[in-house]
């Protein structure tokens, strides 16, 4: 709690409230000596309770704030969406079919696959490449899977058979 100006002037007035009829409500504590008033001491601790809260507010208003501050990207709010009608078909027909993430081997069928994102989609497709690299020199292919270097060779059959799987996939 952050005792400024306001609060201590308010806590004097209330002080002298009390003290202006000194003698009533005050009671003498014999074994301290101290003089108190149990009304003004529930009163001072209901006041500091309502200005506790009220920091706790201003903190967590504060704290709001802040969070928005950090978090926004400075960036316009569409309300119509990112496009327009026109201008989202276009977009959209521009877009590739697919993604090819990566080529690999299977750990059960010990065959190469190749792993497709499909394009505005979380889906992804794993598409078993089997026989096709058989065509392929042994280096090809291993630099293919290795190190994810295909040649243009290794790269027309991937693009084939990812394009075949993608299309059944999407056509079923």
């Amino acid at each position: 709690m952050k005792l400024n100006g306001k609060r201590k002037s308010y806590l004097s007035q209330v002080f002298l409230k009390y003290m202006s009829n000194f003698p009533k409500g005050w009671k003498l504590d014999l074994m301290t000596g101290d003089i108190y008033c149990p009304e003004y001491d529930t009163e001072i601790v209901r006041i500091i309770g309502y200005w506790k809260l009220d920091d706790r507010e201003a903190r967590q208003a504060l704290w709001e704030t802040e969070r928005k501050a950090i978090h926004s990207l400075n960036e316009r709010n569409y309300k119509a969406g990112r496009f327009g009608s026109v201008s989202s078909v276009i977009f959209h027909e521009s877009q590739p079919l697919y993604y090819i993430d990566g080529l690999g081997m299977s750990g059960l069928t010990l065959k190469p696959f190749v792993k497709v994102k499909l394009s505005s989609s979380y889906t992804h497709l794993y598409v078993d490449l089997g026989e096709s690299l058989r065509k392929v020199s042994k280096h090809s292919k291993r630099k293919a899977i290795r190190y994810g270097k295909p040649s243009t060779q290794v790269n027309d059959i991937v693009s084939s058979k990812a394009n075949d799987a993608v299309l059944d996939y999407l056509n079923h």
